[in-house]
Order: structure tokens, then sequence, then C-alpha cells
């Protein structure tokens, strides 16, 4: 997807990924019921923020990653009918490592 917006600084954009529907068990969780996940690709980064000297420092995440969020992190938005959040990257936790797009993958057998 090509978002047609830039965030500035340290920010990053993220669209959550739904998680499962069922339990374990096999109950499906209604709507109502489910929590909004805390998981979420990284669509869209900044630049990065400025140190102390005044240069740029690079994110440390990057887009495609699948990162980690807490659960009143980041504001939401909807750009081009998709609902989305920006959020600074000290609201993000960790990047999940071996999914697609995140750091190392896994290898093919």
């Amino acid at each position: 997807m090509s978002v047609k917006f830039r965030p500035l600084h340290d920010r990053v954009v993220v669209r959550r990924l739904e998680e499962e529907e069922r339990t374990k068990g096999g109950i499906i969780i209604p709507d109502t019921a489910k929590e909004k996940p805390q998981q979420g690709e990284v669509i869209a980064v900044g630049p990065g923020a400025r140190n102390e000297e005044g240069k740029l420092v690079a994110l440390d995440v990057k887009e495609g990653d699948r990162v980690l969020f807490g659960k009143w992190s980041g504001t939401e938005v909807k750009i081009d009918g998709e609902d989305l959040l920006i959020m600074k990257e000290s609201d993000i936790l960790g990047i999940l490592e071996g999914h697609e797009g995140g750091g190392k993958k896994k290898k093919a057998a």
C-alpha cells in the first residue's frame, strides 16, 4: 500500500493487525468482546529525531516491520478510508522477528 501521508520527525504510521476471532478451544469471540489488537505493521516512517547536536538520528523501525505497541499508544486516524495509528517510535515496545517484513526471516526448508 502506498500511503499518501508522510509522518514527521520520529513518528510512524501503523496498521493494526487483526487477531484471531476464535479461542484455541474453538469459541468464536464476538466483535463487542474483542480488544483492539496491540500488533501492527509499520506502513510509513518519519525521517527521525534530532539529537543534542542537531544531527538527524534515523529510526530503528522501517516500513514492513511487524511491531508490538501499548494498549493506549498512538492517535487513531483515517487515511484514504483506512483506520491507522500514528505514534512516536518510543510508543513501540518492540519488533516481532521472523514475520514477513520483520528483521530476520525464516529460511525455507
